[in-house]
């Protein structure tokens, strides 16, 4: 197993934000799941199915969809699905950092 590295933006401001003040932890499990399965937002994460994501973080599937939805509308992450019924694809992503 390795270590998993995260912005100190995750936990001390996207922590409180998601579970706190929008009442959605299941939100800030489903990005963390995502962020170790994207190296952190370095890589897409290839095609990944709900069961997929339920299983990674012990939410239900429904639980993952509405943490999805939330993800999305905050624009924490970005989804491409090449067709009804497919696996999303997904890539985390950092508002918070500067482009350069």
């Amino acid at each position: 197993m390795t270590d998993l590295a995260l912005d100190p933006y995750v936990v001390d401001v996207l922590l409180p934000d998601l579970v706190g003040h929008d009442r959605q932890p299941s939100a800030f499990l489903l990005y963390l799941a995502l962020w170790r399965r994207t190296s952190g937002g370095e890589h897409p994460s290839g095609e990944l199915p709900l069961a997929a994501m339920a299983e990674q973080t012990g939410l239900s599937k429904r639980a993952v969809q509405l943490a999805l939805a939330h993800l999305l509308r905050r624009r924490l992450v970005t989804s491409v699905q090449s067709g009804p019924g497919r696996p999303h694809s997904l890539r985390v992503l950092r508002p918070w950092r500067r482009r350069s």
